[in-house]
């Protein structure tokens, strides 16, 4: 797995724990030699996990759309810039370009990529997987509601085959390592 994506959050409001863990995760792709293929921003989580990738020598891919650009929203530690027209384009961009997808805390967006990857493995268009890193139990709730919806029989692929799940970032490189 030489192409990590990542989804997660542009917030600058969050706990710094999440900024801390980011900065792990980053500097363990950068270290690996990896490559990250994230959105291209140059704030909140997505901006520590590009620049930890950047400082400990790791390849960065920003997908980035126009909008970004033109608010000046871009970070200056992309190696590779990929441009889209919108948020639609990025995500499946970011879909195509990453071997695996490790989702970190994140709100509506990271949300939205998470669903559409699930639901096109669910239907047979891909195979991606998903790693959730629930980072002091940040994707809890999310389990919860995955659970419910299973057991009322409404996914048709069992979750265990949509995602997995990482607690702490040693779970998280083991998952990686034998993906």
């Amino acid at each position: 797995m030489k192409k990590i994506g990542v989804f997660c959050a542009s917030s600058n409001r969050m706990d710094g724990v999440y900024y801390e863990e980011a900065a792990r995760l980053g500097a363990w792709i950068g270290e690996t030699g990896r490559t990250l293929v994230y959105g291209g921003a140059n704030c909140g989580l997505m901006e520590a996990v590009a620049r930890a990738v950047h400082e400990h020598g790791g390849h960065v891919m920003g997908v980035v759309p126009q909008i970004l650009a033109q608010r000046n929203r871009v970070s200056e530690y992309i190696d590779t810039t990929v441009h889209t027209a919108d948020l639609n384009d990025r995500k499946q961009m970011l879909i195509e370009q990453s071997d695996i997808i490790v989702v970190l805390p994140g709100s509506v967006g990271t949300l939205d990529e998470v669903f559409t990857v699930m639901a096109a493995n669910t239907i047979g268009i891909h195979e991606k997987r998903l790693v959730f890193w629930n980072i002091h139990g940040f994707w809890d709730d999310l389990f919860r509601l995955f659970e419910g919806l299973e057991q009322r029989g409404a996914i048709n692929k069992p979750m265990n085959e949509l995602m997995d799940r990482a607690d702490t970032l040693e779970e998280l490189i083991e998952v990686i390592r034998n993906a």
